[in-house]
């Protein structure tokens, strides 16, 4: 197991464990596109955050042009941008929008962290890719020990967060993902949310309000400890 998280994180941006993946990562830089000519950060993409803060929020992957391009989670796409100007009007981020690497964005009181490290072609992860990043996530998971609130956004980042659970002895038999839907497990608020992407935000599957709101009520949950 890793001595810290800053040595993990030196170990996981060399990883090279799955082949699909660190092929697919290297193509996107050169695919004809706004950012086309731009230097891609194109390796496995580290958290961002405080680890020692309350709230956790996982994400399923880096995005293509997003994560695997700046080299920092939920920064420089669509997704970043919703999701950074809710985390900014419930006052869990010091700036609205997530840009790039120095862009002063500074996160006090959340960990953000995505259960697969790499982009995978079409959002769409192997088992054998999610469980080769296992070490990785479940070991950011034990580094947080304040950990009070989790906020998982779609299904695969909810069924990643249910296995760390599991592993750890926990007893995840009722937990079943719904938007919206909210489950206490070993001391641990887990928050239920659709992932923030183009899709279901352009649809209006997942409203900026509704957001808000549930970013809000974790926000003053987790402000409950002392």
């Amino acid at each position: 197991m890793f001595e810290s998280i800053e040595q993990m994180n030196s170990i996981l941006i060399e990883c090279s464990k799955c082949p699909r993946l660190v092929k697919f990562r290297k193509e996107v830089a050169s695919r004809k596109s706004r950012f086309y000519g731009q230097n891609f950060w194109s390796r496995p993409v580290p958290g961002f955050g405080n680890i020692n803060s309350r709230l956790l929020i996982l994400g399923l992957a880096p995005a293509a042009t997003g994560g695997n391009r700046t080299g920092r989670v939920f920064t420089g796409d669509k997704s970043a941008s919703f999701l950074f100007s809710c985390l900014y009007a419930a006052g869990l981020s010091n700036k609205p929008d997530s840009i790039s690497k120095d862009d002063g964005l500074f996160l006090e009181k959340t960990y953000i962290t995505a259960a697969l490290k790499c982009v995978p072609p079409g959002d769409k992860p192997t088992r054998e890719e999610l469980d080769n990043c296992k070490e990785y996530l479940h070991y950011e998971i034990s580094s947080m020990k304040n950990l009070k609130g989790v906020l998982v956004l779609g299904r695969t980042a909810f069924e990643s967060f249910k296995r760390y659970l599991m592993e750890d002895g926990k007893s995840v038999r009722e937990l079943k993902f719904a938007n919206g839907k909210s489950y206490d497990v070993g001391g641990i608020r887990i928050y239920c949310s659709y992932h923030p992407s183009p899709r279901n935000v352009n649809t209006g599957r997942l409203k900026k309000d509704g957001m808000i709101s549930l970013l809000i009520e974790i926000r003053d949950y987790i402000s409950s400890f002392h």
